[in-house]
């Protein structure tokens, strides 16, 4: 934002933030310091604006409209051929720096270049005719080529510019061809034998067995060295030319450039070509185009056809998932293995590796890839990833737990007559862990065996392992057979117990060998091994860059801590402490109790199952428990950290400041180089003035402030002029409230920037020696700029609040100095234009200035000409998330790159002594240099008038932004449309036919390039556009500072590339010098510009603040870090030749960038973390926002785990890295997973304990806890109750830690105050509420996407936090991920409760609860009761609507969309308008369905049943036996259903005779559909009233009843729908044909007769569906209803929420009279609704409870039921 030109005010050279005085600039001399900066203007602000209109004068472009002789315009010149003529006519000839008129200063004569520019622009032109590259192509491939060479050179020799170039392209240690040359053994192919080893002799991977004979020649060392050699004697220019084929290659393969070492095979087919005689002798070039039409369409077709099959000229995407899909990777994989590239064959059968190297280039268009590729790695979506990937963590976890638990329960297994069994017995148990670990790893090897296919290298290890663990299994299981025989048996000998300590030990050892060692390292090492079969996969997969010493000890000191303590603690806690419930139930049977089918089978044993329940349970605590115990010590360690980097708050803020003048000079000034007559306080003072200046531009600090902050002139006591710091640093005690702002932006970026510099930065170059580096911002539909309606109107009804408002309430202060800005300018403006009016006007101004001055406060202007209301738009751009403020924030690059080089070149600025202009275009020049920007706007052609105006004014303001869009050429009909790649700037003219602007390139593609999920595809059609050595990667809702900026080369430093050996890297010993492991990546943290919007707000910038900060912090230091995001650096060309900045297949590769990062660290690219340089970043903050995004990255997360990154990390990483890397991406969601289930688990626990406390006559204890005499026949339960309480508490403390990094983080960066004040907020604003909510919908995204797939997106709009949602979207949006399961268990929760009081329950109501009312909670003025009576209404249409016609939002449509997972769509494309509300969601696979659709709904519902049938297993209160349960519960659940169907049977018939008759009533279907509705709504209700009645009206009972129909007709639903339903039509017409009765006419053709049938089914479940989410609407509604009823409710609530003052708050919607009579007589009405059906359902409870005596029946039929 710093300097957007006086906001879009075309920038005054005089006022250009870095100009010392805005007065004139004085050139230094030597011996005095510096002018006085704010001299004669010191008071007012005016110049800094400068107001000569943007759009009134449109000559004015004079900043921008580049002389046309500028060296700059020349860059990208129309045609190749006049590069070799530069016009050398710049207007600044005379006096400038050598080479300052070259487009690549660095490359130039002077400097001993190794061959000219004109030379290398002949390699291309060659290299072009011969392949028939595109012209385009290859001039951006030339500029490109020359950028890195110029980079490179600028900081080195150009020799050894041009040599690293080419080791890091093509030949180096680290890069990737070579590394492929020799994993794919071509150095077999091409070794000299060809002759003597004909066809696939020499491709056989080399075994062990035949290596020894054939050392001598082929052995792998002797191969290096060859290669090393060839590469040390190849001249210059063929190194040159091998590059410049590589990059032409590279940049038109399009969507090739995601499979790297397809690309390496087509280079080196290529380069071969090129070398032979053929090809040298051929004159005639090739035509333009060849090599896209021939190499790259046919892959890209191939790839294109995996996904998706066109249909009218229309990509449809095929409805096949990953494991049917060849993707990106199986492509691949293709080329890792010789036997793999001798799959490839032609048309006519033959096989490629047949024919000589040289003339397989030419034949590669004739390959038929169809039959070549395969799956190299199934997708499949089961859960057993989970146990193949992360085999070590189960066996870590429920061995030990075995361990633990079988010598802690030695009552289970001891003999009937026995107390304890014999000490044999009791080893062999326990030793049976062993097995336990043994039974994991081979059910892993089993899952495994079905992702990989056994035709490829890869099973026979796989088939040695499972032997192996066979034969362990029978080791550390069969003793125990052998004991449990003899045990008891009167032998005398000591055999068993032998064998028992025996079978102990090998358990152990076995146990603790499977948990260490990874399992692709057992029996073929895939990751050390030095069999050349498994070269490949360990040079992409397994290369992983080694830890230096230090870190690795912290690596494994860490998981020693955490597991030690955790083993500790588990075993004292949750083992020891259990050992006595199970003492006390292990042998207790119940008496007494009988069924009438079962006899006592069932009930006798109440008390095992309930305590089998409890082993459970405690395993899942003891899974929680290690995620504590790792949060814990990951905040230990990265406090630690944080210390030794010197970053943190008790270092005192007054040194902090006072130093920071010291540590800008020392530290991001390269000074080494500069003359020593400058003094140090002269070059500071330049760099503080323009940060200041800078945040003074963007309205952070007022006029005074500036002036308390800058550096000034002041006359010193011998008359020079010195400079006088500012008082911020001489005498500031820590206290900055007197210099900045209290609490607001700038004190914020200050006190960074302060104590960002006490940490260790690497040491800058200087400017002209820096490396380039671009930022690449992808961009599809963001808002570019807000527009002025969106600022001052509001949304809609729902939001209250316009943006404007809502914006000035956020930044008071920098809305206030705006307005005092835009006064000044608009004061200016009007006293040029008056200045020939009367002297005497200004008095009677005065008297009305308060008046006038309110359109500013309002709204920032008063004139609505463009040149005003374009600045309140920028100003409220700047504070939204657009694309706006990240252009602007990322131009302050340039802004650094020029002040850096004037600051550290004084010389410069004295050669241009006066002459502004052209120092400014020196300077230009130098940052243009040195950084680019591109924006990849995919749909930049498509833009609407809007957005094109929006991007055309981002191209005015900034020149130097080039726009990457795709360009669309529609073909001859029949054929694809031609798609190119086009990139403009600020610089291209406008074409006058058009008027659009002349692309400078433009290159043509292979097809669409969108096959993804979008944005890795965006950034892959840009990325040849990039310049320079690195990339920065920013999303378009980011934002940067110039403090920031400054410190980009220190930054570029972490690369460690600055200072590189001269050596060359192909010399006999100068290669060792280049052998460390390149950095691919360095993360930066991010800075959340929402965290004080409101509670939510503040969760989610405190969630990225412990991850971005905290937990990367400590992860990067062991090696754990991956890329996760958006401001991280990449090493562009590691990147490029290893497949690109992120990966992209559709639906796979939802988390784009974190595989990019997978993918570097597999392929040996090391990524580190840096603290010191932060960027902004916008996060959404309404609820629904948070959750769209948390299910985002859920269901991201479900795709990794399918994916094969997690498979070969989880497989070869050695112990510890893989417990960081498992703990801090997967284990996160996994955790949440066991927090859910930690819950579901512990309802039923407490549940069955329930029953037993309810039915069971419970012994009274002493305090001793020794049972009191004279209870015959009582239970010892008093340990059970016990047990649970430890087992909330546990639960709890889980639950708690995780506000534990936060609060840490807040008190190192803040001081404790601040910590404290943060989580207060965070308590009171209930925030605990939205972290329970949190977990289960991240858990609930990941485990549905892990079974259906069908990463779905919901969207709910990116508002802002103040639109209020009605009750009835956010039910639709969270009754399947959260409300159901909330109401589920608080209705087992609520038996409990009866059953078995525990005051530790309150804890578990409240996270239950939060399940449900969540959403509700977080919801904008929700409490309103007004908008809670409309909510009510809109709430009752819309579960009635959509049945005579349809309708977008409907409960029929919820139902309809939330079964399509189950039952996909029909294939069928029958063409409807009402099609589109279906995405392309593919068909959950049979078994995935059958196993969460049909088993575990019957599993669940047994086990209710069970508990239900033992309560009633005992004689009632007259002493009869009860009847049959069994019978009760089935005529009530199934009950329902079989009324429903009557009652549609029915009704069916009736529509189906009066419907057509009826045919002129439109309301006849909704009147039939309410009918069928109510009628199925009070059977539900009557039936389960029938129920109470039948339990005597005994309330705990009734509720159990319940509990159990309502497993039970769950089951019931989810197997109609999942077993009886076909493919769901993608238009509701049979939906409407059931209610109108008339089935002709519909579309449905054939299928009218069978339609009726399954509409049938539908109907009926849809009935139950229906009753059931009325009245759990109206059960939340009740809830919902207390609150409402308080006074001031809305305030307090809206405190909550924003966390503004109520006098801050918003104001109340204004209603016309009409809307207000309208909604006073809604209300009126519906409240009269709302009372009657919320009391009848009250009455329906509480009148059997209070004349539960008086109700009773005699009927016989029930006494049997």
């Amino acid at each position: 934002m710093a300097g957007h030109p006086g906001y879009g005010l075309p920038m005054n050279p005089r006022n250009s933030p870095f100009s010392n005085s805005p007065d004139s600039r004085r050139d230094y001399d030597t011996d005095s310091e510096l002018g006085d900066g704010y001299g004669s203007r010191a008071g007012s602000t005016t110049h800094l604006a400068g107001n000569n209109g943007y759009y009134d004068q449109p000559g004015q472009y004079d900043p921008y409209n580049r002389v046309r002789g500028d060296a700059e315009s020349e860059k990208y010149a129309p045609s190749v051929d006049s590069f070799a003529t530069m016009p050398s006519h710049s207007p600044f000839n005379d006096h400038m720096p050598a080479g300052a008129n070259e487009p690549y200063p660095a490359w130039t004569a002077e400097r001993q270049i190794p061959m000219s520019t004109e030379e290398i622009e002949d390699i291309f032109l060659d290299l072009t005719q011969k392949f028939g590259f595109q012209r385009d192509s290859m001039r951006n491939m030339f500029d490109f080529l020359m950028q890195q060479l110029d980079s490179r050179a600028s900081r080195m020799t150009p020799n050894q510019a041009l040599l690293l170039l080419h080791a890091d392209y093509i030949g180096g240690q680290n890069a990737n061809y070579r590394k492929w040359y020799f994993a794919a053994q071509l150095n077999l192919d091409d070794a000299v034998g060809q002759s003597q080893n004909p066809g696939l002799q020499r491709l056989r991977s080399i075994g062990g067995k035949n290596a020894g004979k054939i050392a001598g020649g082929k052995s792998l060392d002797s191969a290096l060295n060859r290669w090393r050699n060839a590469m040390n004697n190849m001249s210059q220019y063929d190194r040159l030319r091998q590059i410049a084929l590589f990059l032409l290659c590279w940049g038109e393969a399009g969507n090739v450039r995601f499979v790297p070492e397809c690309l390496c095979f087509i280079f080196k087919c290529a380069d071969d070509y090129y070398r032979s005689a053929e090809c040298q002798n051929s004159v005639e070039p090739v035509r333009e185009g060849l090599y896209l039409e021939t190499i790259v369409k046919p892959l890209y077709r191939f790839m294109r056809d995996q996904g998706y099959e066109v249909v009218d000229g229309k990509f449809v995407r095929k409805e096949k998932d990953h494991a049917q899909i060849i993707g990106y990777d199986d492509i691949n994989q293709l080329f890792w293995y010789p036997e793999g590239i001798a799959r490839i064959v032609l048309s006519n059968g033959s096989r490629l590796v047949d024919l000589p190297a040289p003339q397989r280039f030419m034949k590669l268009g004739q390959v038929d890839w169809n039959r070549v590729f395969f799956k190299t790695y199934f997708e499949k979506r089961t859960t057993a990833h989970l146990l193949v990937n992360f085999n070590r963590i189960w066996i870590l976890h429920i061995a030990v737990y075995w361990f633990y638990t079988a010598y802690n329960s030695p009552k289970v297994y001891a003999p009937h007559n026995k107390q304890f069994p014999s000490a044999p017995m009791t080893w062999s148990a326990t030793a049976l862990g062993g097995a336990v670990a043994t039974f994991i790893m081979i059910f892993a090897t089993l899952a495994e065996y079905t992702y990989i296919p056994t035709t490829w290298n890869n099973a026979s290890h796989l088939t040695t392992r499972l032997l192996f663990l066979c034969i362990v299994l029978a080791l550390t299981a069969g003793p125990t057979i052998y004991i449990a025989k003899v045990d008891g048996l009167p032998t005398t000998n000591q055999i068993p117990l032998i064998l028992g300590v025996v079978q102990f030990g090998i358990s152990v050892v076995a146990t603790i060998a499977f948990g260490v060692i990874p399992s692709g390292r057992m029996f073929g090492d895939r990751v050390a091994g030095k069999s050349r079969k498994y070269m490949a996969s360990q040079t992409f997969t397994a290369s992983y860059p080694a830890l230096p010493r230090s870190a690795r000890v912290a690596s494994i000191l860490l998981w020693v801590l955490v597991f030690g303590c955790k083993f500790a603690e588990s075993y004292f806690f949750l083992t020891e402490s259990f050992s006595s419930p199970i003492a006390v139930m292990a042998r207790t049977k119940v008496q007494g109790c009988n069924d009438k089918y079962f006899g006592n089978a069932l009930c006798t044993n109440q008390v095992p199952f309930t305590l089998a329940i409890m082993y459970v349970m405690d395993l899942v605590l003891f899974f929680l428990d290690t995620y504590m115990w790792y949060i814990m010590w990951n905040v230990v360690f990265s406090i630690t950290r944080c210390f030794s980097l010197g970053l943190s708050i008790w270092t005192p803020w007054k040194e902090v400041y006072t130093r920071m003048p010291k540590r800008i000079f020392a530290k991001l000034l390269a000074t080494g180089e500069m003359e020593v007559k400058y003094k140090p306080k002269v070059l500071v003072s330049q760099i503080w003035n323009a940060i200041i200046i800078s945040m003074y531009r963007e309205h952070l600090l007022s006029i005074d402030h500036v002036q308390r902050l800058l550096y000034h002139q002041v006359d010193g006591p011998d008359g020079k002029r010195t400079l006088r710091a500012p008082q911020f640093f001489t005498n500031n005690d820590g206290n900055s409230g007197k210099f900045l702002p209290a609490g607001g932006e700038a004190e914020r970026r200050i006190s960074f920037f302060a104590s960002s510099l006490t940490t260790a930065l690497p040491d800058p170059l200087p400017v002209d020696a820096m490396p380039t580096f671009t930022v690449l911002v992808p961009h599809y539909s963001e808002k570019i700029l807000l527009s002025l309606r969106e600022i001052i109107r509001e949304e809609d009804q729902n939001t209250r609040v316009t943006l404007l408002e809502y914006l000035k309430q956020l930044h008071p202060v920098e809305w206030d100095n705006f307005v005092k800005d835009t006064k000044i300018l608009a004061e200016e403006s009007s006293s040029f234009n008056d200045a020939d009016s009367s002297p005497f006007a200004s008095q009677n101004e005065k008297r009305g200035s308060k008046a006038d001055d309110l359109p500013f406060y309002c709204i920032g202007f008063k004139t609505a000409a463009p040149e005003y209301t374009l600045r309140t738009r920028i100003w409220a751009s700047l504070r939204a998330q657009t694309l706006y403020r990240t252009v602007s924030g990322m131009m302050n690059y340039a802004k650094a790159i020029k002040l850096l080089y004037r600051v550290e070149n004084p010389q410069i600025v004295q050669m241009f002594a006066g002459n502004t202009e052209r120092l400014e275009r020196e300077l230009e020049r130098m940052s243009r240099r040195k950084f680019k920007f591109a924006i990849s706007m995919q749909r930049y052609s498509k833009f609407n008038k809007e957005e094109q105006e929006n991007a055309e004014f981002l191209l005015r303001a900034y020149p130097d932004l080039q726009i990457a869009y795709l360009d669309e050429e529609t073909g001859p009909k029949g054929t694809d449309p031609r798609i190119f790649s086009t990139l403009i700037d600020g610089h291209s003219e406008i074409d006058e036919n058009t008027g659009k602007r002349k692309p400078k390139f433009r290159v043509e593609l292979p097809g669409n390039p969108i096959l993804g999920d979008g944005k890795s595809d965006n950034q892959n059609h840009a990325i040849i556009f990039y310049r320079g050595e690195y990339l920065q990667l920013i999303d378009a809702n980011q934002d940067n500072y110039l403090e920031e900026c400054i410190k980009i080369r220190n930054i570029l430093g972490e690369f460690e590339e600055y200072s590189v050996s001269s050596q060359s890297p192909y010399a006999q010993w100068g290669h060792k010098e280049f052998s460390k492991a390149p950095v691919a990546i360095i993360g930066t943290r991010e800075y959340i510009f929402s965290e004080n919007i409101g509670v939510l707000g503040d969760i989610a910038a405190g969630k990225e603040q412990t991850f971005g900060t905290m937990t990367a912090r400590a992860l990067a230091w062991i090696g754990g870090k991956l890329h996760y995001g958006h401001p991280d650096f990449l090493n562009a060309i590691f990147m490029n030749t290893r497949g690109g900045v992120s990966k992209a297949q559709k639906g796979l590769h939802l988390n784009e960038d974190i595989f990019a990062g997978m993918n570097a660290f597999g392929r040996g690219g090391r990524i580190k973390h840096s603290e010191y340089y932060q960027c902004g970043k916008g996060r959404d903050l309404g609820f629904g926002t948070i959750l769209n995004f948390q299910t985002k990255i859920g269901t991201g997360m479900g795709e990794q785990l399918l994916s094969r990154e997690y498979y070969y990390l989880g497989t070869q990483l050695p112990l510890d890295r893989f417990l960081t890397f498992y703990y801090g991406h997967p284990g996160f969601h996994i955790n949440n997973i066991l927090v859910i289930y930690s819950i579901e688990v512990f309802m039923v626990t407490l549940l069955y304990i329930g029953t037993l406390n309810k039915q069971l006559f419970i012994c009274k204890v002493n305090s001793e806890g020794d049972v009191l005499s004279g209870q015959p026949g009582c239970y010892n339960l008093i340990p059970v109750f016990d047990w649970i309480k430890r087992c909330i508490v546990s639960i709890f403390l889980v639950f708690f830690v995780a506000f534990l990094p936060l609060f840490l983080q807040e008190l190192t960066e803040r001081g404790t105050g601040s910590a404290l004040m943060r989580l207060g907020k965070h308590f009171l604003s209930l925030s605990p509420f939205f972290e329970v909510f949190s977990t289960q919908i991240y858990s609930q995204a990941v485990l549905s996407n892990m079974t259906y797939g069908g990463a779905r997106y919901i969207a709910t709009g990116r508002g802002f936090a103040t639109t209020r949602i009605s009750f009835a979207t956010l039910y639709s949006r969270f009754a399947g991920p959260s409300i159901y399961m909330g109401m589920r268990n608080l209705l087992l929760l609520l038996y409990s409760s009866l059953a078995l009081w525990l005051p530790h329950l309150i804890y578990f109501w409240f996270s239950v609860l939060s399940l449900c009312i969540a959403p509700f909670l977080f919801n904008p003025h929700q409490f309103l009761f007004a908008d809670f009576i409309i909510d009510y209404r809109e709430f009752l249409r819309w579960m009635c609507r959509g049945n005579s016609r349809t309708k977008a939002s409907s409960w029929y449509g919820y139902c309809r969309l939330s079964r399509t997972m189950i039952t996909g769509y029909k294939k069928k494309k029958l063409g409807h308008p009402s099609e589109k509300l279906s995405g392309d969601v593919p068909r959950a696979s049979w078994r995935a369905v059958i196993f969460a659709e049909v088993i575990w709904p019957l599993c669940i519902a047994t086990i209710f049943v069970v508990a239900y049938m033992f309560v009633k297993s005992f004689p009632d209160r007259n002493g009869k036996q009860n009847p049959s349960p069994l019978i009760r519960i089935a005529i009530v659940s199934v009950g329902p259903v079989v009324w429903n169907a009557a009652v549609l049977m029915s009704l069916f018939f009736i529509s189906l005779f009066l419907g057509p008759m009826l045919e002129g009533w439109a309301r006849f279907a909704s009147v039939m559909a309410a009918t069928a509705h109510l009628l199925c709504l009070l059977g539900n209700v009557a039936f389960v009233e029938f129920l109470w009645f039948l339990e005597l009206w005994d309330i705990s009972h009734a509720v159990l009843g319940v509990v159990c129909v309502v497993a039970i007709q769950r089951a019931i639903q989810k197997i109609l729908i999942s077993v009886f339903l076909s493919r769901e039509f993608k238009h509701d017409e049979t939906n409407r044909a059931w209610w109108t009765g008339k089935w002709y006419g519909r579309g449905l053709g054939s299928a009218a007769m069978s339609q009726p049938a399954r509409e049938f089914i539908v109907k009926i479940v849809e009935m139950s569906l229906w009753s059931s989410d009325f009245l759990l609407g109206h059960i939340l509604l009740v809830i919902l209803t207390p609150p409402v009823l308080i006074p001031f409710i809305d305030r307090l609530h809206s405190t909550m929420l924003f966390w503004l003052r109520p006098s801050k708050q918003i104001r109340p919607p204004l209603f016309s009279t009409k809307q207000k009579r309208q909604r006073r007589w809604i209300i009126i009405k519906y409240t009269f609704v709302y009372v009657i059906a919320v009391g009848s359902l009250a009455a329906l409870i509480v009148l059997p409870t209070l004349f539960r005596d008086q109700i009773t029946f005699n009927c016989t039929l029930c006494s049997n039921i």
